[in-house]
């Protein structure tokens, strides 16, 4: 679901890397230390995958296209897990299908916690003799896990009965109603957009172009609980006329009529999260909506979704490492925008769906090797969205940074922010 380029070196210094990997390996593992080795079997779905699974591939990843290819002598912790940890690189030969993930039993939680400690050993032992450039990616790569875990997490746990949590609720007063929104204009005319090459960058942000943006205008926050509960009061969900025809077969075929993790309904709404069953914040940002979602809102709401290009020109002069982000292990919610001039979390709580195909820029050209297969073959069908979330480690993202899902998945924390024409 997400990917990479090893083209450029985030951390040129070696004790640079050497603290990052520690920092970002250490994270992992702090994400899946509450659970029971049951726990971290759990796949709710095919899109998803386990915990322990999460915690192999990414330490597979190292081991592979680090330690095998770049330290001489260097032997496989156990060469049977090629086929179970790889992802989806056809360069590396055949592996367990993904829908299948979760009945891997074993090897244990414990074995797999073994396995990331001696690639991690090894890889120390042998940094300063490895590209940097790769090790990089590396992390960029776990740092995505990261998310996924806990995005995957949420979705096996929503479907006990008993929606436990995973870490203690801490309760919060319900936070003020947002105040109305306010529209910001956009920038008009010829603007560029894309990774500058300056740090890391993944290749599907790459290379640096030029566009043309028509005159718009962005709303300043993301849309609220509250704003969604008038959209379902005034028949949404069962107006045909707000939807896209794939959308409304969707919603048809599965019965939708409230964002995912709502439970309740017009007697009162509460949300599941990683801190459990917990009353619906009407100021937080919409959560857990799906591409059609959010276009049937915007509409209903006499507006659209920004292009990546209006929303990318918008977010470049504001700080990527700000707002509701991932610091440590813990359920990752999102929270009510905090007060003030506009425009308000363009990064950090909700990713935000945007009105873009997920397509090569003019001029890409994937990397070389298996990590070429990281992107370029996963640019059909889906849709752009921007800006990280309440679950996307602190640092990871940057105002270029594209994501990308099917219309129909809605398991990220996904929300959405208004535009229009002006």
């Amino acid at each position: 679901m997400y990917s990479g380029n090893p083209g450029q070196r985030a951390e040129p210094e070696h004790h640079d890397l050497s603290r990052r990997y520690r920092d970002v390996r250490r994270l992992s593992l702090a994400i899946a230390a509450p659970l029971s080795d049951a726990d971290s079997c759990l796949q709710p779905m095919p899109d998803a995958s386990p915990a322990k699974w999460h915690l192999a591939h990414t330490t597979w990843f190292f081991e592979t296209f680090l330690l095998r290819d770049h330290v001489a002598g260097y032997r496989l912790f156990d060469e049977s897990w090629a086929y179970l940890f790889n992802s989806y690189y056809e360069a590396e030969g055949d592996r367990h299908a993904r829908g299948r993930r979760g009945m891997i039993s074993r090897p244990s939680l414990d074995e797999i916690r073994a396995y990331r400690g001696a690639v991690d050993e090894a890889l120390l032992g042998a940094i300063d003799d490895l590209p940097a450039d790769l090790i990089a990616l590396g992390l960029n790569h776990e740092q995505q896990h990261q998310e996924l875990m806990l995005m995957d997490l949420t979705a096996a746990f929503a479907e006990n009965p008993l929606y436990p949590a995973l870490w203690e609720s801490r309760p919060r007063p319900p936070s003020a109603l947002a105040s109305p929104i306010q529209w910001i204009a956009g920038r008009e005319g010829v603007a560029e957009i894309g990774h500058e090459g300056v740090g890391f960058g993944f290749d599907c942000e790459r290379p640096r172009h030029k566009l043309y943006l028509q005159p718009h205008a962005l709303a300043d926050r993301n849309v609220t609980n509250a704003q969604w509960l008038g959209f379902i009061a005034d028949g949404g969900y069962a107006n045909p006329l707000l939807w896209l025809a794939d959308g409304w077969t969707w919603l048809q075929e599965n019965r939708i009529g409230a964002p995912l993790y709502w439970v309740g309904g017009e007697a009162g709404w509460s949300r599941f999260g990683l801190d459990g069953l917990t009353p619906l914040d009407l100021a937080e940002p919409v959560c857990h909506i799906s591409y059609y979602e959010a276009d049937a809102y915007a509409r209903w709401a006499g507006a659209r979704l920004p292009t990546e290009g209006e929303w990318e020109t918008k977010a470049a002069g504001h700080d990527p490492a700000g707002g509701n982000q991932l610091d440590q292990a813990g359920p990752a919610r999102p929270r009510a925008s905090p007060q003030g001039a506009g425009p308000r979390d363009l990064f950090g709580n909700v990713w935000e769906w945007t009105g873009s195909a997920y397509l090569p820029y003019p001029g890409f050209t994937p990397a070389k090797g298996a990590v070429g297969e990281y992107n370029g073959k996963f640019m059909c069908s889906q849709m752009v969205l921007r800006g990280g979330c309440c679950a996307t480690p602190r640092g990871h993202v940057r105002a270029s940074y594209r994501n990308f899902y099917y219309p129909h998945q809605r398991w990220m924390f996904s929300g959405l922010r208004l535009a229009r024409d002006s």
